[in-house]
């Protein structure tokens, strides 16, 4: 067999993963970012790898049924935990909130983990995922229930995507901004404990936040930031599944660091971009005054 036939047999499930799922997630990381609450994806997966642990605990597999079950109840807590608190924790952050429950679900999760055989591989899997053994049935399964809330955001983009961006003029429009939040912290949640279940915190995460956070930075409209967010989840995972066969290296960290290189990339770039269109406002602003100031003389 060719190395060429031997990468395809072992990467094309993989590939395929991180080609059909990354839209959706890149797409609710525009909305974290609009937000500005980047941390609930991390929470959100903290969460529901707790959710993990107690079906565990309870003598369930990693993989059963009902382990997803327990841990998608526990993430629907942690949503309705943030919809409550975007509008009621008035004096404090709504991101500090995010960020104690991922600090506590952390701790539980390692508690938890100390009380199961071999819980320091558990909690490496769970932090790390196992993209490279995923199977055709999990990128089915999972590419159906993705078509279905993607479907869930397109047909409510529009108060979404009010919600996100100006919830001021939600609350004025009439709209039940609580339990839309909740609708969309809920679908979040279930996204999220579904690709953690194959990908692991970290790779979730890189998904949902970095091509989304490139994408602001390149462009303004909603469907321009997703085509640009896509892309770069695309070739971070190419870049990074390539690297991890040829280096024989961890592939779910390979493609988190490969979006951190892209995300560095962009950054440059935009650094590079802005003094130049700086000096060019500063030098149109220096014409008009000299303009104004040769009208006046006249």
């Amino acid at each position: 067999m060719s190395d060429f036939h031997l990468a395809w047999e072992v990467m094309k499930w993989p590939l395929a993963a991180c080609l059909v799922l990354p839209p959706l997630l890149v797409y609710m990381g525009l909305h974290v970012v609009r937000r500005e609450v980047i941390f609930v994806d991390l929470a959100l997966a903290q969460v529901a790898t707790l959710g993990t642990c107690v079906g565990l605990i309870l003598g369930y597999g990693i993989n059963d049924r009902v382990t997803f079950w327990i841990s998608l109840a526990v993430t629907f807590l942690a949503a309705g935990l943030f919809s409550w608190s975007r509008n009621t924790a008035r004096h404090v952050p709504q991101e500090a909130i995010i960020g104690i429950t991922f600090v506590v679900a952390a701790a539980a999760v390692i508690l938890l983990l100390s009380r199961v055989a071999g819980g320091k591989e558990e909690l490496e899997n769970l932090l790390t995922g196992d993209i490279l053994n995923v199977t055709s049935a999990d990128v089915g399964k999972r590419a159906a229930l993705f078509a279905v809330v993607a479907l869930f955001y397109g047909v409510f983009h529009k108060n979404f995507a009010l919600i996100s961006s100006n919830v001021t003029q939600a609350f004025a429009q009439g709209l039940r901004v609580r339990l839309w939040d909740f609708l969309f912290y809920a679908a979040f949640a279930v996204i999220v404990v579904s690709f953690v279940r194959v990908a692991g915190v970290l790779l979730t995460f890189a998904y949902l936040i970095v091509p989304a956070v490139c994408a602001v930075m390149l462009a303004e409209r909603w469907a321009t930031r997703l085509a640009i967010g896509w892309g770069v989840a695309v070739t971070s995972s190419l870049v990074g599944l390539w690297s991890s066969y040829r280096l024989d290296l961890p592939t779910g960290a390979a493609i988190v660091c490969t979006c951190g290189v892209l995300l560095a990339l962009v950054i440059t770039g935009v650094s590079l971009r802005a003094p130049a269109a700086a000096s060019v406002d500063e030098r149109a602003v220096d014409r008009r005054a000299v303009e104004s100031i040769e009208a006046a003389h006249r």
